[in-house]
């Protein structure tokens, strides 16, 4: 039997998930022995018209991690939508634009602005910015075009599956790699993670809610086994998609929301906002001089906090500048 024709790419992300690939460990021998790595920029020496010159559906399946940052990540985008049977989008950045995506919270000139002028470490007096095009000498070079607005990988191309996480999980990685080479995958469109919140994974011990103060993580240590919810440290596991295990509140530290919204909720930051504002307060409500303002003054970080992986995907997914 042929062997399958996989291939990996990294657009704008931070290099994370192609880590993940490997942290499968000696899994990924079964992998390479039923299926063949034909493209993956950063393991293997391959070039853009290498893909270019393949037959269109040749690829098998795309594993394609990162946002739309700029020109180049589209047009890539494109090309192995159209030379894949099956593309992926592999990871937060690609499934929501992940962390990337506050970016939207400025435009370019604003970010170029930060970058390349008022950094304490920039030496540019001149205010030199990247340019598109330049010529030296006799050549011209060429750079990609930097987005206005950052993308996420279904906003660009259409896209048959998601694996999510910030990188995803081993165990979600290994099992998408079977299902794959069974040929088990669900219908198109599916996320390949189980159908819970990070809530029904979480061992802490949860009562009924009600929180009098919110607390960042570094004004309290947290009791070990209860809810940190509860304990005031807003945790977006209610919101959030399971399949990681709830690792990083095995260590005493909140869910930030990377593995997307629970299914059935298209609004990741609206459904834990609408969870947050039905907790929140409660015994103080009963009291005079009460003032829920104040409380949700607490919250000093509101879209860094509701929508750190899903800004770019949401209804409302930047910031108007006017």
């Amino acid at each position: 039997m042929d062997k399958l024709k996989i291939a990996f790419y990294w657009a704008a992300s931070c290099g994370g998930c192609e880590i993940a690939v490997l942290d499968i460990n000696e899994k990924i021998l079964d992998v390479v022995a039923k299926a063949e790595i034909v493209f993956w920029p950063v393991a293997m020496d391959i070039k853009y018209k290498n893909v270019e010159a393949m037959p269109d559906k040749t690829i098998d399946v795309c594993f394609f991690n990162g946002a739309i940052r700029n020109s180049e990540n589209e047009e890539m985008a494109k090309l192995l939508r159209k030379k894949s049977k099956t593309l992926i989008a592999f990871g937060s950045c690609a499934h929501e634009g992940c962390v990337l995506g506050l970016a939207n919270l400025h435009d370019r000139e604003a970010i170029f602005e930060r970058i390349y002028d008022e950094t304490p470490s920039t030496n540019n007096p001149d205010k030199v910015v990247p340019e598109t095009h330049f010529k030296v000498k006799e050549v011209e070079l060429h750079l990609p075009k930097f987005f206005n607005t950052l993308k996420t990988l279904d906003q660009t191309v259409y896209v048959d599956y998601y694996l999510p996480g910030c990188p995803p999980p081993v165990d979600l990685i290994v099992k998408a790699f079977n299902s794959i080479i069974e040929n088990k995958l669900p219908p198109k469109g599916s996320v390949l993670a189980p159908v819970k919140s990070v809530c029904d994974e979480c061992p802490r011990e949860k009562k009924e809610k009600k929180i009098p103060q919110i607390y960042r993580v570094y004004e309290k240590a947290p009791e070990p086994d209860r809810c940190l919810l509860e304990q005031g440290i807003i945790c977006i596991g209610p919101a959030t998609r399971a399949g990681c295990g709830a690792q990083c509140l095995s260590v005493d530290y909140p869910c930030t929301g990377c593995g997307g919204p629970c299914p059935n909720e298209p609004e990741q930051g609206a459904a834990m906002l609408s969870a947050l504002a039905s907790i929140l307060g409660v015994d103080e409500e009963k009291e005079e001089g009460y003032d829920p303002e104040k409380l949700v003054d607490q919250i000093l970080d509101p879209v860094g906090t509701f929508y750190k992986y899903s800004l770019a995907h949401s209804i409302i997914n930047r910031k108007v500048k006017r």
